[in-house]
């Protein structure tokens, strides 16, 4: 009986010191690792054998036990603003969604870090369909290197599935090879990672990258943010915010704060004026974001008039303040709405 073939490894979401103990192990010259880096993440090599600069003897070793490992999305759909969300297949046969956004000029990817979420936050789809898995930095980034535009993104978001700082190993390992010349070369001011507020994965984050920081809020009370972000219960509010003001992020960082906005829930002028004072000392902007319900969800959006109020409240207070335009709604595109659920479209 035949012996089944080995699994090979996957070369793609390797750090170069990683690529570097890969060329080692394989008895291969140390500069190796960085030509092997350059075809994988600048060239974007589908194949060892497309490493031309390697001799034939070493892609024939590398080749016996690893691939680049790159996986094709599986379906994607197309939304009448132009946004598109592809859905990709994972090792663990569940499924994860990733958001193209294109604007005037500007092209935003919003990539997923798990496949569901346990944060259990009430107005989220994707933590009501449970926790299945981390994502290895491979699959994060075999988003970006897979979608139909990826030559063209010019920003990227850590907005998807998932609670990036509860994957915060995998996550950071993505933001290195994302933001290395070896690897894609994203400048850091380009990438946002938002987080619901796990202070420990914050801290990592802001000591070891450069990358701009956005924080869901959505309520300034500590009783009302645990109603709805049950994982404030082991994050206080009032911990983070004051971790991130003692933080010297620089002029060229960005802080932001991700704030949905619930009809007579947390759209009151009394909570404007708590925002502005637990935000106070804190150079920081703020985003509204209009609720898209979420079936068995008994929220309700706040209406227009309420969000530009409440807006130009905490501008008078100092505070940039915006109001998120909402994208890809009519394919459940938008914030809060991603899920693992089989999409219909185009593959």
């Amino acid at each position: 009986m035949d012996k089944p073939e080995a699994v090979k490894k996957s070369l793609f979401g390797k750090t170069l010191t990683e690529l570097k103990s890969v060329a080692g192990n394989l008895e291969m010259p140390g500069y190796s690792a960085l030509q092997i880096a350059e075809w994988i993440y600048g060239k974007r090599a589908a194949s060892v054998g497309e490493m031309t600069n390697l001799s034939k003897a070493f892609r024939e070793k590398l080749s016996q036990q690893y691939e680049t490992g790159v996986t094709p999305f599986s379906k994607f759909v197309c939304s009448a603003d132009g946004t598109k969300k592809y859905l990709f297949p994972t090792k663990s046969g569940k499924y994860i969604e990733a958001v193209f956004i294109p604007e005037k000029n500007r092209y935003t990817l919003c990539l997923s870090t798990q496949v569901g979420c346990k944060m259990g936050c009430l107005f989220c789809a994707t933590g009501r369909q449970g926790f299945q898995g981390n994502l290895t930095a491979g699959e994060i980034l075999n988003q970006l290197r897979m979608i139909e535009e990826s030559s063209n993104i010019t920003n990227i978001v850590y907005m998807g599935m998932g609670e990036p700082f509860d994957n915060t190993p995998e996550v950071m390992k993505s933001l290195e090879i994302l933001t290395s010349p070896w690897g894609f070369g994203f400048g850091a001011r380009r990438i946002t990672v938002s987080t619901i507020g796990i202070t420990s994965g914050i801290q990592t984050f802001l000591d070891q990258s450069n990358c701009h920081l956005a924080v869901s809020l959505h309520s300034p009370v500590e009783e009302e943010r645990r109603e709805l972000m049950p994982v404030t219960k082991a994050y206080p509010l009032g911990t983070m915010i004051e971790m991130l003001k003692s933080f010297e992020t620089g002029r060229q960082r960005r802080i932001s704060f991700e704030y949905i906005m619930f009809g007579g829930l947390n759209d009151t002028p009394f909570h404007a004026r708590e925002l502005a004072r637990l935000l106070n000392g804190l150079r920081c902007r703020i985003n509204l974001i209009r609720f898209h319900p979420v079936p068995g969800v008994e929220l309700l959006p706040a209406d227009e008039r309420t969000m530009v109020n409440f807006r130009d409240r905490l501008s008078r207070k100092g505070i940039t303040t915006t109001i998120r335009q909402s994208r890809g709604e009519d394919i459940l595109a938008a914030c809060g709405m991603l899920s693992t659920k089989e999409l219909p479209g185009k593959g």
